[in-house]
Formats: structure tokens, C-alpha cells, sequence
């Protein structure tokens, strides 16, 4: 006996059945030749639907379909979200195990029954929180998306092919894998897109899981990375016309006051000095809220930032907390963007990273969610809206942790690329930088807000986990090589000037055994300090 799905109509006439046809079949079928062919539609976790009115939807559609349910081995219900996202103490893979894996139907031998699909159709479930961190809901997510990328990516004959995706649920697919951009309906629990195959395939090469590395681009499909960013000849006179080469840029952001400006103008000597490794520009763009000065900006200007105003957004719930960074995601005039915090050094250069798809970014120490302060980021106005409308439901206070609530799934770039200064990211007793980093990330008392002779976090015992030398001397390196005129910005104020003496002579008196507070202070901008107001 044929089940329900597999029926034809025959009680209806042509026009009832028309009338009877779902919203979400009429808008992907308006792209689709009905006349030639029948439309190939796979279902995924479809059959495990009650009380749902897709059989009779499905029903409605005979003749004019072909249903194929996709069958995958379920994820073991045992393994649970920091299974696949864990608190990372090391990046040694053979020393801590081999990542989990979540069963795929491309991996069985019954791949040949899925090809051709026009239309991958899932339910999508909502386990957990809404759907959030739920393993399963992941693998209904990455099947559908394998799936499309199979049955859609370009070939020579079929260059154009179109694929969609209609999920089924109230909590709806990842925004992290699924992007609102390639959305054409959503009504009720019916969700239809037309996914950007080439960015979905770029994610889906990526490792499941945080407690793998991604890897770079030459290593999971060098033709489709490294081919947007990198014209076929690396002579630009000899460019092909016939590539889209993406709009890219460094970012960061200012504001509720001025105490980062220096950090922001060495941080931009730093990706200067870094220099290119692709010859189109890449711009430096600094957003900046009202607490700026114009005098600020000229200096910021002068270091090589474009410059764009805006209005700070604050948290719905703690004014203590400043979502500014939010901001990234309307700079739609880029394709995509490294957003680097002002409080940040780069010292090699970073510009491969621009082939990684977003969400990627490093982990936040030996913690299970990724810093933000280095992200890699597609800008997109309604993603901005997705979150601005989440920030008064998503309990967490500061950006990264609301992020962390809505990137879940997201790829683990190297700790190097987001070096945090930490007795747990230093090394032997001179708490020397690692080789292999990309860019330092300052925590506690920043460099420029210290005198130049030592890192002043070892004035107080309980940073000395963030308390460095070195790579205190490395900022001091790059602040060197500005003009004069942009180090000015640099200088100390009376009132930081006033706590660093303080600082020194509580160490005095603790005789903290580091002997930091014996050091004779040479820092020119200590007798400077008291002529500079704050």
C-alpha cells in the first residue's frame, strides 16, 4: 500500500487542488518549469511530525512532486552540546581526542537516492532553550544544508541550479548556518529560503564543533575560497574583470569615552605595518558614538581610519553595558569584515582570515565561548534587526555574552589569532608572548595607560595572571614608529598619572616579591602628566 504521501488526488479537480496548494510551494514554484518536470522535494525529519498538516499539504501536490524522505542515523541522545563545544585547556587534538561527529546522510551509501532535489523540506526541532544548544536541532540544520550544497553547487552544465530549503517549526533553523538574507517567506511556522550556495558550502566545510580547529582555506577547498578573494593572476594589470572581488575592512569601535583612542591609533599602525598579502584595498574603518572629540577624530583620521559616526546603543537591560558593537553588522557596504577591539595589537598579518565565514573567532581563554574581541563578521541589516530585537530577551549583560546567545554554532579560529594576555597564554617565568600569534590582546591595565618602563599590572597581586613585560614592550614598539603628532594622543592625564603612584606604593608597601615597584621610572609622560588635564 502506498502511505499518504506517495497517493494522487483524484477527488479533486485541477482548480480545487490549485486553491489547496501551500503559500510556501506557490513562491518556489514560481522559479521552477512545473510544466517540464516534476519538482523533487527531500524530506527530513518529516516523518516524526503528529497533528501536522504537511501529509495533506504534500497530498495537495501530486502530480506535480516527487517526495524522497532522507534517511540519517539520529545523533546519540546521550551527547550533549559541550560535547561538541568544551572548555578548551589546550589545542593539542591527539592529547585531548578526536572531535565528535554528528551522522550525515551524504556519508551512506544511499546518496545517489538524494540527488536532483529541488526542495529540501525539514521540521526543525525545539529541544532545550528555544532550539538553542540543542544537538539534534543542529544535525536537522546541517543535514538540510549539506543537502542543499549537494544538490545545488555549480557545475559546468548546470551553473545556475536552484535549490530551496522550507523549514517547519516554531523556533525556525539556525540564524548561524541560514542567513535572513536569502529568507523569501516566512508565515506562521513556515520558513522558505533560497540559500547562497557558495556561502553555505564555505560553512559547511568547516569543523562541527569548537573543540576542532577550523582550518585554512588551502585545506577545505582552496577553488572556492581562495578564488573571491584572489584574481587568477597576481599581477592586477592582468586581473579577470569576470570576478566579483568582495569589499572587505578592518573594524572597531569607540565609545562612551576617549580612553581608547590610543589604543585604536597603534592598533592601526600595527595592521599598517603588517602589510597585504592581496592587492585590493582593504579598508580601516573605526565607528565612533558622540563621546569623540572632534580633536579625537582628526588624530584617528591621521592613523589611517575611515571614520563613521554613530549613535551607542545600550543594553535594554543594564545601562552598565554598551551593544555599540552591534553597529558591525549595518556596514553592508562591506561583503565581510575583521572587527578587532581597540585594546588589540596586530603583529603579523591577518588578512587570509577574510576567507573564513562568520561566525568565526577565537576561544575566550579555557571557557567554551569565543572572545569578542576578534570576529569575523558578514555584514547584513537584518541580522542587525534579528539582534536588536533579541536584546531584551537574551539575559546576558556585556556584547560577548550576548553574542555567545546568538552564535552558538561558531568556528574556532587558533588561540594565537586572538592571543589573550594571561598567565594561561604565557609562557615560563618571564611570562614571554608564544610564538605563532597573530594579534596580542591586552586585558587589565592597557599599555598606555601604564608608564612605559614595566606592564603596571603587576602593581596589583591579583593581575598579575594579566601582567606581562614583554608584551607590554611589543605595544611600546609600534607606538614608536608614529609621528610625534599621533603619539601626543598617547600622552597620560594628571588623574591616570595620580593612580599609577598610588599603584607603585601600594606594591611598595605589599614588598610584592616581582620587585616591579623598585623600578626607576624614566616614562617621559610622567612629568608631562601634570599639565594634562582630564
Amino acid at each position: 500500500m502506498k502511505n499518504q504521501r506517495d497517493s494522487v488526488i483524484t477527488s479533486k479537480d485541477k482548480l480545487q487542488v490549485e486553491n489547496t496548494r501551500p503559500v510556501w510551494f506557490d513562491i518556489i514554484a514560481k522559479d521552477i518549469n512545473i510544466s517540464k518536470k516534476k519538482i523533487k522535494i527531500g524530506l527530513v525529519n518529516v516523518d516524526a511530525i503528529v497533528d501536522s498538516d504537511i501529509p495533506e499539504q504534500l497530498n495537495a501536490l501530486h502530480p506535480q512532486v516527487e517526495i524522497t524522505s532522507i534517511h540519517f542515523e539520529r545523533v546519540n541522545e546521550s551527547l550533549k552540546w559541550n560535547d561538541f563545544f568544551p572548555e578548551w585547556n589546550n589545542e593539542d587534538e591527539e592529547k585531548y581526542g578526536r572531535p565528535r561527529t554528528i551522522p550525515m546522510p551524504l556519508l551512506t551509501p544511499t546518496l545517489k537516492n538524494y540527488k536532483d532535489l529541488n526542495v529540501v523540506m525539514a521540521m526543525v526541532p525545539c529541544g532545550e532553550k528555544e532550539g538553542i544548544r540543542d544537538v539534534f536541532g543542529l544535525q536537522v540544520n546541517l543535514v538540510v544544508a549539506n543537502l542543499a550544497v549537494e544538490n545545488g553547487w555549480f557545475t559546468e552544465s548546470d551553473s545556475h541550479r536552484k535549490v530551496y530549503v522550507v523549514f517547519v517549526g516554531s523556533c525556525g533553523p539556525m540564524v548561524e548556518i541560514f542567513r535572513c538574507d536569502d529568507l523569501l517567506m516566512h508565515q506562521g511556522e513556515y520558513w522558505v529560503y533560497r540559500p547562497d550556495l557558495k556561502k553555505l558550502k564555505q560553512k559547511m566545510l568547516m569543523p562541527l564543533g569548537s573543540c576542532q580547529i577550523a582550518p585554512g582555506y588551502s585545506e577545505t577547498g582552496n577553488e572556492i575560497w581562495r578564488q573571491p578573494f584572489l584574481p587568477q593572476s597576481s599581477d592586477p594589470m592582468k586581473h579577470n574583470n569576470t570576478i566579483d572581488i568582495p569589499k572587505l575592512a578592518y573594524v572597531t569601535v569607540l565609545h562612551s569615552s576617549e580612553a581608547h583612542v590610543c589604543g585604536a591609533i597603534v592598533l592601526a599602525q600595527s595592521i599598517l605595518q603588517t602589510g597585504k598579502t592581496i592587492f585590493q584595498p582593504i579598508d580601516l574603518l573605526l565607528l565612533a558614538d558622540e563621546s569623540i572629540s572632534p580633536e579625537s577624530i582628526r588624530g584617528l583620521k591621521a592613523a589611517g581610519w575611515k571614520v563613521k559616526r554613530i549613535q551607542h546603543i545600550q543594553n535594554a537591560k543594564n545601562n552598565a553595558y554598551n551593544y555599540s558593537k552591534l553597529r558591525i553588522w549595518q556596514l553592508t557596504m562591506y561583503d565581510k569584515i575583521i572587527f578587532i577591539d581597540s585594546n588589540l595589537l596586530v603583529v603579523q598579518n591577518m588578512d587570509s582570515l577574510f576567507t573564513y565565514p562568520q561566525l568565526s573567532a577565537s576561544p575566550n581563554d579555557r571557557r567554551a565561548l569565543f572572545n569578542s574581541g576578534l570576529l569575523i563578521v558578514e555584514p547584513s541589516h537584518c541580522m542587525f534587526e534579528y539582534m536588536m530585537n533579541k536584546t531584551s530577551k537574551v539575559v546576558q549583560g556585556d556584547d560577548q555574552g550576548f553574542l555567545n546567545e546568538i552564535f552558538t554554532w561558531w568556528h574556532r579560529l587558533p588561540s594565537g589569532v586572538n592571543y589573550l594576555k594571561s598567565a594561561y597564554q604565557l609562557i615560563n617565568e618571564k611570562y614571554e608572548v608564544l610564538e605563532d600569534v597573530y594579534a596580542v590582546h591586552y586585558f587589565g591595565w592597557k599599555p598606555w595607560m601604564c608608564y612605559r618602563d614595566y606592564d603596571c599590572n603587576w602593581d596589583l597581586q591579583d593581575h598579575h595572571v594579566i601582567a606581562s613585560d614583554t608584551a607590554h614592550q611589543l605595544w611600546w614598539q609600534v607606538h614608536d614608529t608614529l609621528p610625534k603628532e599621533l603619539q601626543s594622543h598617547c600622552a597620560l592625564t594628571r588623574q591616570i598619572n595620580e593612580r599609577l603612584v598610588k599603584m607603585r606604593k601600594l606594591a611598595k608597601d605589599a614588598s610584592l616579591p616581582d620587585g616591579h615597584w623598585k623600578i626607576e621610572i624614566k616614562d617621559p609622560r610622567k612629568d608631562e602628566a601634570s599639565f594634562r588635564l582630564d
